[in-house]
């Protein structure tokens, strides 16, 4: 069975390379939402868009889109574990090898003069975070990428290692998944720059 990988970024810089690296070379199956499926799809490559795989459609403008236990369980599952197996199993589930997701422009958006509150509210990633943080979490099993800067470094490790990456490279990526998730948290309280503090 192909391997998986989930790829939902903001920034499309060098994403249709790195797919098209996943797909002709390491016989990868992507799962993809929104634009980023739109993307992959003007790139000529076969996408599978969140909502197909998970059965159920973007709501609410788009602010639940990949929050779903068979994306989550798929990030999350020890594959050394027999029960983890079992749950996959019994959920027609399957375990992802990558995830590639980085945030909405929040710093950006935060720093246009005329912006509104609302607006600044919605640049406010849920599901990023937590895509990033399950499968920093769960670095022993899979790799994540947060970062077009990584691309590059992770498909040199695959074809240097016959398609697979180290130990420590998935610690590396894990710890920066964690920094730019931290990173993203600290400007978040921008939005309120004219509110009192309690």
């Amino acid at each position: 069975m192909a391997r998986l990988a989930l790829l939902s970024t903001s920034d499309k810089t060098g994403l249709a390379e790195l797919a098209q690296a996943l797909v002709n070379e390491f016989d990868f199956e992507l799962i993809s939402s929104g634009g980023t499926a739109q993307v992959l799809t003007a790139a000529g490559l076969p996408v599978t868009k969140v909502a197909d795989y998970t059965g159920s459609p973007e709501i609410l403008g788009g602010r639940v889109k990949t929050l779903h236990p068979r994306i989550h369980g798929g990030i999350l599952a020890r594959r050394a574990l027999p029960e983890d197996q079992q749950d996959l199993e019994d959920n027609h589930m399957r375990p992802f090898d990558l995830v590639v997701v980085n945030l909405y422009p929040f710093e950006q958006t935060v720093a246009q003069p005329e912006v509104t509150l609302p607006e600044a509210i919605e640049q406010i990633d849920i599901g990023g975070p937590t895509l990033i943080r399950a499968a920093a979490k769960n670095q022993a099993y899979l790799t994540v990428l947060c970062r077009p800067q990584q691309y590059e470094p992770y498909l040199s490790q695959m074809r240097e290692n016959g398609g697979e990456v180290s130990p420590q490279f998935r610690q590396a990526a894990a710890l920066q998944a964690f920094w730019h998730t931290a990173a993203y948290d600290q400007r978040s309280p921008l939005i309120y720059h004219n509110c009192p503090r309690l």
